[in-house]
């Protein structure tokens, strides 16, 4: 039956030992050979075409070429030795180089064979060669191509498997076992038949089969969809099934009451005017504390939105109901920022805010622990530290996690421990989420948007400087110092990298001391003693430093109303996420902000999009879009640690969003029909959600 055999273990192809097979395992994830058909080619090359050595180009991506070794040479020693073959096809020479693998060309090519060639043509020293080409004995090539389209598989290979032999004929070799062990015999579906035909979905089995040997384009991109179309699938069901299972099984607890804590603050300590985004949120919010089951929110608002103020207002609800609340951020920095924001309006309402981080310590944090107990401190402000096992509340009933891609999901859940009632769940996130991607990352999650700005603040203007033009930086910086501003100088290292050119923080900081003799000038990183870093921040906040240059570590919870320049040193190192953020450490006063993208002249057409766009717009979640589109959903701040379930072998976040939308509609009905997955036409549908969980932590039902 398919089933045995899509479990052997790679192990049983030739050429695959435990050394190899480990390789695979670490760094393509393929285990067995149901594993290596899911390892679909990245694309397909018309392999019916050969070349002649006269029309070869350097700009061509790859080639086929039919021919004979006439002579090897070794060239090198040492690391740089390598095998260099003469071949021609009786048109020209073309060398084929090797550097890695040297025993297995010496053992395996011959002179004067006939070969098939392919790879990619580069010139070096006036002669066109190819490195690492594919070479397939003539006979053999004949016998694979005998009834193809010409539409053959090239599969991507991690340098590092290819250092040890293995290339794209290599696995179109194992990918052609495989088929043979499994004949004509249909390999098992996942999907059912409703679906197949409601949707007008080729067959798993087809699809899958097309995938590695297409019959034309057209079929190819019909296989593609079924399988993207599955992926997705899958990855709603089983986010909608969890959320639908923690709705269930846990009951919230009732927050129905808007008492005298909240309505002083509203009419008498409110700092301005809610914005209508604002307003909404906290409505939004309201509804899920009143209605009985535990609330699981995402709030995302663009850096100076006024999330801040939303989680104190929602905070005084639970207050006015009993509970106490807490609010969790990543760094000490941001925690005591929470803290003096919280007391500044609040002013001298009676309620008692406390701070909990590593360093309070002694009689002040026996105090704090003890308050916390009794019900007294009914706001707790703290990082990490809150959720230490001997940190215990009376009654907590509504927790806020700022930053939330900051923490890990097992740090999160420790939370939910803290009262036997899991208690309401607001996360928060100035890194705006591509819809795509909050779908299917945070599907789970209700998502709540502060979309508006509070009035009078002034867009950020964001200009692009070549690294040559340091000295109109510097009469800009100048300028606003002068009008009695503060600036933020951002580089990407420390200290100078031998292997990238790059400006640091310890030679910007000289230079900068030197073009500005009379003015104070702070320096914080990563590196340095918490209590050193905090001093020098301490300064910047107060007014005694002019100047702060930093590495990323301001990225998230500096708060200066009074700066308004940030500068960034090789902007084109930092993602558009990253420039995003560190824009919005500036803007957050009534002035004119500026933030300055200062560049090397060399950049790449990606990396001249990223800065056209920071330029173009302020808007978080435009700049998120983009930014997924360039860079992809692997590689987005936070999604490493946040839930996509399962691996994506074809779907792509970035492009396949109204797919995504599809897979997430065609899964409430199915869970709407089937809630308990009693059906037997669904049987095969949640035996491979369950198989694709295996190795899985469910940690759907923690936000």
């Amino acid at each position: 039956m398919p089933i045995s055999v899509l479990q052997y273990p790679v192990t049983y192809l030739a050429n695959v030992g435990l050394a190899r097979a480990k390789l695979l395992k670490e760094n393509m994830g393929i285990s067995t050979y149901g594993d290596l058909l899911m390892q679909f080619p990245s694309k397909h090359i018309d392999r019916s075409r050969f070349y002649y050595s006269h029309e070869l180009t350097p700009d061509m991506p790859y080639v086929q070429m039919r021919g004979q070794i006439l002579s090897f040479e070794e060239e090198g020693i040492g690391r740089k030795r390598r095998i260099v073959a003469h071949f021609s096809d009786g048109h020209g020479i073309v060398d084929l180089v090797w550097f890695n693998g040297l025993q297995y060309v010496e053992k395996t090519y011959k002179l004067y064979t006939e070969y098939v060639v392919f790879g990619k043509p580069t010139i070096f020293r006036d002669r066109f060669n190819i490195t690492h080409p594919e070479l397939t004995e003539l006979s053999v090539w004949n016998g694979m191509n005998s009834s193809s389209t010409g539409l053959r598989p090239y599969y991507s290979v991690p340098e590092k498997v290819q250092k040890r032999g293995v290339n794209t004929r290599m696995m179109e070799q194992w990918v052609q076992t495989v088929f043979r062990l499994l004949h004509d015999e249909p390999l098992p579906e996942t999907l059912p038949e409703h679906l197949l035909r409601e949707l007008h979905l080729m067959s798993r089995s087809e699809a899958i089969r097309t995938m590695h040997y297409p019959q034309s384009a057209e079929h190819l991109a019909r296989a593609t969809y079924r399988l993207k179309f599955e992926e997705l699938f899958f990855i709603q069901l089983n986010i909608l099934r969890y959320s639908r299972e923690r709705n269930r099984r846990y009951a919230g607890h009732v927050f129905s009451r808007i008492g005298d804590l909240f309505n002083e603050f509203y009419y008498h300590h409110l700092p301005f005017s809610l914005t209508g985004a604002q307003k909404r949120v906290i409505r939004e919010v309201h509804d899920d504390m009143r209605s009985g089951r535990q609330m699981n929110r995402l709030l995302q608002g663009d850096v100076g939105s006024g999330k801040t103020l939303v989680a104190l207002m929602t905070m005084l609800i639970a207050l006015d109901n009993g509970y106490q609340a807490c609010i969790m951020a990543p760094t000490e920095i941001l925690a005591e920022q929470h803290l003096d924001t919280f007391r500044s309006f609040l002013g001298d309402m009676p309620v008692r805010v406390e701070l909990l981080t590593s360093t309070v310590k002694g009689k002040r944090r026996k105090e704090v622990m003890s308050g916390l107990q009794t019900g007294e401190v009914q706001i707790l402000v703290g990082t990490h530290a809150v959720i230490e096992d001997n940190v215990l509340f009376r009654n907590l009933g509504f927790v806020v996690i700022d930053e939330q891609h900051r923490f890990g999901v097992a740090q999160r859940a420790k939370l939910w421990a803290k009262n036997q009632t899991p208690p309401h769940v607001l996360v928060m996130t100035a890194t705006p989420i591509p819809r795509t991607l909050a779908m299917t990352v945070y599907g789970d999650l209700d998502v709540s948007v502060i979309d508006e700005l509070p009035p009078g603040r002034k867009p950020i203007s964001t200009i692009h400087h070549y690294e040559n033009r340091r000295q109109e930086l510097y009469k800009g910086l100048r300028q606003q110092i002068s009008l009695g501003r503060q600036a933020y100088i951002v580089y990407p290292l420390i200290k100078e990298s031998e292997k990238m050119d790059l400006q640091n923080l310890e030679e910007g900081y000289r230079e900068f001391c030197k073009a500005f003799p009379d003015l104070s000038i702070s320096m914080v990183h990563g590196k340095m003693k918490p209590a050193d870093k905090d001093y020098e921040m301490d300064r910047f906040v107060r007014g005694e430093t002019q100047i702060l240059m930093a590495t990323t570590v301001i990225e998230v919870g500096v708060n200066v109303p009074n700066a308004s320049v940030m500068a960034i040193m090789n902007a084109e190192r930092f993602g558009l996420a990253q420039l995003h953020q560190l824009r919005g450490r500036v803007g957050r006063g009534a002035d004119q902000s500026y933030c300055i993208l200062v560049t090397s002249f060399k950049l790449s057409s990606d990396t001249q999009r990223r800065i056209q766009i920071m330029c173009e717009t302020n808007d978080g979640f435009e700049i998120a879009e983009e930014d997924m589109r360039l860079r992809g959903p692997g590689d987005l701040e936070g999604t490493q640690q946040s839930g996509i379930p399962f691996d994506l072998h074809i779907a792509n976040l970035a492009r396949d969003g109204q797919l995504v939308q599809l897979a997430r509609d065609v899964a409430k009905r199915v869970l709407d029909s089937d809630p308990d997955g009693q059906l037997p036409e669904h049987a095969a549908m949640w035996q491979a959600l369950a198989e694709l969980n295996r190795n899985s932590v469910d940690w759907s039902s923690i936000s």
